[in-house]
């Protein structure tokens, strides 16, 4: 050996020796970490489903691809990442012998191909990246300090520094390739050849005037500076352990095959069931309960350990952050940050509670008694939130809160974050999981849920109204509805059971909705039931506001009544009432084909038993001129399109009227933007930033459209509130107005 090579196996093994010691210890540590969660037992089904939902979703990059451009240089830098670490092995032996070649594949042309199209590639893909990165700074963003960036926020070092070991990595990749056809060729050249070398055999030539032994030396010097880069970038993360750009390229893997539903969808739709000591809870097994159980998440070793492995795996991508409506309308909350923050606490208090598991069970009561209080600190509170600081830093021996009440209570539940998370971080079950500690055990929540509340609690609605005014929607119709109970003695002698809902019943709005569905069902001939004063709120609001117990009670209230009813098709008009009895009753025993009311309608209009004939202009004021127009634009409900991927009815709905041109707002479909009334917001003031509903108003105006059509009461309650703050401002047209996409159907159907 040379004394170069001498010098180069004592640095690669010496710093070899201390990444794979230093990773020796943060892999258990961060392992351990996850342990200190909650069991959940539910993740262990249907592992081969799961094992092809993880490859699919990591090598096909199906949820990386809502950023193509993104999704093809992240995709074509982490199969460099993976393929060529054979190369950082092939290195180590390449400084005790410069011509060493892997066995069997080294000389294979077709490795040689993999290698030279992954290097040259992998190196444009990472230039690219850093270049993203660069010009999407904060710095060069929008909005105050940058928060327009989907990077705001993010460690920024961390990234920079994780991307220049890969740019280095591919570099020396490539340079080694050239060296190795220089070296080929300088000796018996039996594969220095394009068929071996197809991409780097041009500038592989630069290096043959170096003379065979000059090349065995750069062959040396280049191998170094991959390994010692190579085990840099280990030690760096070693010390890093909640460093989740890096670590995020070993835990996504477990994330995804741990995910929620082992088919790939996404951990939208029903929320999880809030469980303790992995169980769901049920009125009927709270009553067995200790009167010291602990519901929802108050510390935060109360996630389960999938909860704190979606912490860990966070990439501080930002796609969420840049979805988010609270964090799009200035509020405190940003997905990313919240992940960061809940990962960073939970990585400070495993060192102490590991200590602390550890002395409980060697019987050490004393220590264990001793614990700080850091240990009992909860996780919401009030901490005077700083807008130019999103979520304050965790303080062990302060007043301060690791998430501020104005963050916990921001969230809309619309799940963008989840449906654009790359690594499926489950946001919302987390947020909901938080809110149920602080409403069941705290009752610390907004003033305003105490009404909905108590209105729920008394009335069965968030209105407070009585219950035999459910029907007052179905007065002065041109024919009978047919009442359970009264007109009907079981739902089966009906095609459909037509769940009005509480705004349908009650909100002047929705009522016209009601009647629209109800009248275009008549003229179809399609028989249908309401359950009139025995309906009773879903639940929605108060599961999402934390409020399990109350939910629990309304939901199985419902679930004895359809039952006893005979229900088997519903047709509902409300988002909220279609996610809730369609993917969350039958946790409770309801099981139903539910289908939103643009569902059927669209299915009439398909079948021919409703012909929409009549152009905007042509509409007799008698039956609504005003609910059609001759431009429309169409605001995806987020629990009927992002929750549970409805979005073709309406819009197919929408063209199949005539006369009727469609304009799309620039944020639809899985990207559309929140109304603002979702997670309980509907009952709740918005005191922080600006107003949610007003940027997607304002976003639909836009279009130009005469009207703004909507598929769910709330969204409607909403867009109404916004069109009409616009309009009194000058900035909208006073002839736009906010329509259920039934009442223009209905518009368009009748005729003189």
């Amino acid at each position: 050996m040379s004394p170069l090579q001498i010098v180069a196996a004592v640095i690669t093994l010496g710093i070899t020796l201390v990444g794979v010691v230093m990773a020796a210890r943060a892999v258990p540590q961060i392992t351990s970490g996850f342990r200190l969660g909650r069991e959940d037992k539910s993740r262990g089904d249907a592992k081969g489903t799961r094992l092809v939902t993880m490859l699919r979703e990591i090598f096909g990059h199906t949820r990386m691809s809502r950023l193509p451009i993104v999704a093809i240089a992240h995709w074509v830098t982490m199969i460099s990442f993976i393929m060529l670490s054979l190369a950082v092995l092939q290195s180590y032996f390449q400084v005790w012998d410069p011509t060493f070649a892997l066995p069997i594949i080294g000389h294979f042309f077709l490795w040689g191909w993999v290698n030279e199209i992954l290097g040259w590639t992998g190196i444009v893909g990472i230039l690219w990246l850093i270049w993203n990165r660069r010009k999407n700074h904060p710095g060069r963003s929008a909005g105050k300090d940058g928060r327009k960036s989907r990077f705001f926020g993010s460690t920024f070092w961390q990234a920079y520094f994780v991307e220049l070991v890969i740019a280095i990595e591919i570099f020396c990749v490539v340079t080694l390739r050239g060296l190795e056809y220089a070296l080929d060729k300088t000796g018996d050249g039996e594969h220095a050849d394009l068929l071996h070398f197809p991409l780097t055999a041009w500038f592989g030539e630069w290096f043959t005037n170096m003379g065979r032994e000059g090349i065995k030396q750069f062959i040396v010097v280049i191998s170094v500076i991959k390994i010692v880069t190579a085990m840099v970038w280990l030690i760096t993360i070693c010390r890093n352990i909640t460093m989740g750009v890096a670590w995020h390229r070993f835990l996504a893997f477990f994330n995804i095959f741990f995910k929620r539903n082992a088919d790939g969808r996404t951990a939208l739709g029903e929320l999880q069931p809030m469980k303790v000591d992995g169980k769901p809870v049920t009125l009927e097994s709270l009553e067995e309960m200790d009167e010291d159980t602990t519901f929802g998440v108050g510390k935060v070793e109360d996630f389960t350990w999938k909860g704190l492995l979606d912490f860990s795996t966070c990439t501080e991508c930002g796609r969420c952050q840049s979805q988010c409506p609270a964090w799009n309308t200035e509020k405190p909350l940003s997905p990313k940050l919240l992940m960061m923050t809940l990962r960073d606490n939970a990585a400070a208090r495993a060192p102490f509670l590991t200590a602390l598991d550890a002395s409980a069970k060697a019987g050490d009561d004393a220590v264990y008694q001793q614990a700080p209080n850091v240990f009992e600190a909860a996780l919401i509170g009030d901490t005077g939130y700083d807008i130019d600081n999103p979520l304050t830093a965790y303080n062990p021996h302060g007043p301060d809160a690791v998430i501020d009440q104005d963050v916990l209570w921001s969230c809309t539940t619309c799940g963008a974050c989840v449906e654009q998370c790359p690594v499926d971080i489950e946001h919302v079950d987390h947020i909901v999981d938080m809110r149920r500690y602080q409403t069941l055990i705290e009752s610390a929540f907004p003033s305003e849920l105490g009404g909905l509340f108590k209105n729920l609690e008394n009335k069965g609605n968030p209105w407070g109204m009585a219950a035999r005014a459910r029907l007052d929607w179905a007065k002065d119709l041109p024919f009978e509805v047919k009442v359970f109970g009264q007109d009907v003695e079981s739902l089966s002698e009906v095609d459909y059971l037509f769940w009005v809902g509480c705004a349908g019943a009650y909100e002047d709005r929705a009522k016209k909705t009601t009647r629209a569905v109800a009248e275009l069902l008549d003229l179809a001939g399609v028989d249908f039931a309401v359950l009139g004063d025995g309906e009773t709120c879903t639940g929605d609001s108060a599961r999402r506001a934390g409020n399990e117990m109350l939910f629990q009670a309304l939901a199985q209230q419902n679930v004895e009544t359809l039952n006893e009813a005979g229900a088997s098709k519903i047709i509902v008009t409300c988002a909220h009432c279609f996610n809730t009895l369609k993917n969350e009753y039958p946790q409770v025993g309801g099981n139903y084909e539910v289908l939103h009311h643009t569902q059927l309608l669209n299915r009439l209009v398909r079948e021919k038993k409703l012909t929409p004939v009549t152009r905007p202009g042509d509409t007799p004021s008698s039956v609504g001129a005003a609910s059609t127009g001759r431009s429309v634009t169409y605001h995806d409900p987020c629990y009927l399109g992002r929750h549970n991927n409805v979005y073709a009815p309406p819009r197919e709905l929408i063209g199949a009227l005539p006369g009727v041109e469609y304009r799309e707002m620039e944020r639809s479909g899985m990207t559309s933007f929140c109304c603002g009334a979702g997670g309980a917001r509907m009952w709740m003031e918005e005191k922080l930033g600006s107003r949610i509903n007003l940027n997607r108003t304002q976003e639909a105006i836009a279009t130009g459209a005469d009207r703004i059509a909507i598929g769910c009461p709330f969204c409607r309650v909403m867009l109404t509130d916004g069109l009409t703050a616009e309009q009194s401002d000058g900035r909208a047209r006073d002839d736009v107005e906010v329509v259920d996409v039934a009442n223009m159907l209905l518009a368009a159907v009748k005729t003189q």
